[in-house]
């Protein structure tokens, strides 16, 4: 039997403090701090008086994810109480798990061990309820979609050219792909339709990247569900949906406020899977953190090419957000993984396998400094089976490129375990001449451009490939004026290409695109986050984009243009890139 205590043991014997005392130590008038029991809060920042937002901005990334596990979320928590432990007033900014790994076998996403944020099950479950509101929005947009069309249909919607799906927060395999609308006239239009997990719905977007309620409620308007016979564009505005899901929307925009183990504020809210999305805290959360703090430690989902590529070129974007450093995380066992061992062989000392393995997080971390300029440390978040001469090895290859490594033990002694991994950041965020942050790819850069950037700039890739079918959707987005759009690539985790048994840093690949269509990302891609990628596709689809762009007049049903409240910034467009199942 073991003698370690299991995180929910750890999390239930921790004293936890009345949210309260919390939000007072994050410097948040009680005034606007909204209760959701004893220990969690939501808070009005709408109310709340703004002010400049100076903190030091910490991303923590990682390498390629492995079955033997990375502990991003883990080391994200850890190093914001050894901000504390050397004297720093940090603020974690954390995304919220979903429900569908919870009961599926990822787990939950409120760390481990004694660097956790409490409470950990309401976290892992309900929480204050934010993806229900998310789930109803979407499901409610569906529900006037579907209304009008058995109305009458006065939009002209042509039913097979329906892109929005219902959604739920569940890896649910038996509803991906349904036929409804059955059981006589009364029961609406049959018609194909299928569900997508919440977290990959478009309005889990619009809530990340939304700056207020107002905005929030334009970028809903603009969200297309499908095209009419004709083939012009349905907004959720011409529905007159907007109005409505942003009600149901309203309280789920406020960030959510909850502790660490060791008392540190904590704001979780919005954004997994950056395989799908954006994978990224809400903006809100994020730039709310940065007023109260003087150190925001934030996360991105998945390896960096994933979450840090979308966090830096479209959340860092949208959001005029400037890092001051990258946290890169690696364990030993998992670059072994990528060095080819068995998850079963793991425990033993294996140098040639890490040597093998090693290029993939060089890789990531060439990439934060030489695509991204920005300053980086690789936190080794050490096991007990790690040797001292396999350490020593990271070490010495990580110094090679002039980074520094520090080893993380966040595990077992929470806060303790990172004041070494804490010092080297904050060293890094004072010396600001270091700091050179730019995007992979230019605002006015073709869609071809961006993803080849991408793909050549931190894939390490050769080319994009476009099927026919692809090529055409895509001739056909940026007839309809999306072409200037940045792009969000969502494909496997696994690997740096679109194959996931390319593991380790693969070269002389090719990413092919396969598909093309203008809906959100989640359209195909949220069916396969709890599948195995045994080949992937990229589908050229609007998620994020529509949430944010300034709307061409052509496909708005007013007057004027909306634009996105962060001026002269284009939205971004969204590329997806996973396995049809469908097909």
């Amino acid at each position: 039997m073991s003698s370690y205590k299991s995180d929910i043991e750890i999390a239930q014997s921790a004293e936890i403090k009345p949210i309260g005392e919390i939000a007072e130590k994050a410097g948040i008038d009680m005034e606007y701090v909204e209760y959701y029991g004893k220990y969690k809060a939501k808070i009005d920042t709408w109310k709340m008086p703004h002010k400049d937002a100076k903190a030091k901005l910490v991303l923590v990334t990682a390498i390629t994810p492995t079955p033997a596990g990375e502990g991003k979320t883990t080391t994200t928590i850890g190093l914001a109480d050894g901000l504390r432990k050397i004297g720093k007033e940090s603020i974690v900014a954390l995304r919220e798990p979903s429900l569908g790994p919870v009961f599926g076998v990822k787990g939950g996403a409120a760390g481990g061990g004694y660097a956790q944020v409490i409470p950990m099950e309401d976290i892992n479950l309900h929480f204050t309820g934010d993806f229900h509101a998310i789930g109803a929005a979407n499901n409610l947009l569906a529900a006037m979609l579907d209304n009008h069309i058995y109305q009458g249909n006065q939009l002209n919607i042509d039913p097979r050219r329906i892109t929005w799906r219902r959604c739920v927060d569940m890896n649910d395999r038996q509803l991906r792909n349904i036929t409804d609308g059955l059981g006589g006239r009364v029961n609406g239009v049959p018609r194909e339709d299928g569900y997508d997990i919440t977290v990959a719905s478009e309005v889990m977007a619009v809530l990340c990247l939304a700056s207020s309620l107002t905005d929030l409620k334009e970028r809903l308007g603009r969200i297309i569900v499908g095209y009419t016979y004709d083939e012009k564009p349905v907004t959720a505005s011409m529905l007159k949906a907007e109005g409505a899901m942003a009600a149901l929307l309203k309280e789920a925009l406020k960030p959510n406020l909850v502790q660490t183990l060791e008392g540190t504020p904590a704001l979780v809210h919005g954004g997994p899977f950056a395989n799908i999305a954006h994978g990224c805290n809400s903006v809100i959360a994020t730039k709310t953190a940065m007023e109260l703090g003087e150190y925001t430690v934030t996360e991105a989902g998945f390896g960096a090419d994933l979450g840090a590529e979308k966090f830096l070129d479209i959340k860092c974007r949208v959001a005029g957000l400037r890092p001051s450093a990258v946290v890169v995380v690696a364990t030993v066992k998992a670059l072994k993984m990528h060095g080819g061992v068995p998850k079963s062989e793991l425990a033993s000392e294996n140098i040639e396998a890490l040597e093998k393995g090693l290029p993939n997080l060089l890789r990531h971390v060439s990439n934060i400094r030489e695509v991204y300029g920005l300053p980086c440390v690789v936190a080794i978040n050490r096991f007990v089976q790690d040797s001292d001469a396999e350490l020593a090895l990271i070490e010495k290859k990580c110094k090679e490129l002039g980074v520094n490594v520090a080893l993380s033990d966040v595990w077992a002694k929470g806060g303790e375990g990172a004041i070494e991994l804490a010092q080297e950041v904050v060293r890094l965020c004072e010396k600001e001449e270091d700091n050179n942050f730019r995007f992979s790819y230019e605002d006015d850069s073709t869609i071809d451009e961006k993803l080849t950037a991408i793909t050549q700039k931190v894939y390490r890739g050769n080319s994009v490939i476009y099927t026919a079918e692809a090529l055409k959707q895509k001739k056909q987005l940026e007839a309809m004026g999306f072409g200037k759009l940045p792009v969000c690539v969502a494909k496997t985790q696994y690997s740096f290409s679109d194959d996931m048994t390319k593991i380790g840093a693969p070269e002389n690949f090719d990413i092919t695109v396969r598909s093309g269509f203008l809906s959100p990302c989640s359209a195909k891609e949220s069916r396969l986050t709890n599948n195995s990628l045994t080949e992937t596709s990229i589908s050229l689809g609007l998620a994020i984009e529509r949430s944010c762009a300034y709307m061409p007049k052509a496909f708005s049903n007013e007057t004027e243009s909306t634009p996105c409240t962060v001026p002269d910034k284009p939205a971004p467009f969204s590329t997806s890139t996973a396995k049809n199942l469908s097909q």
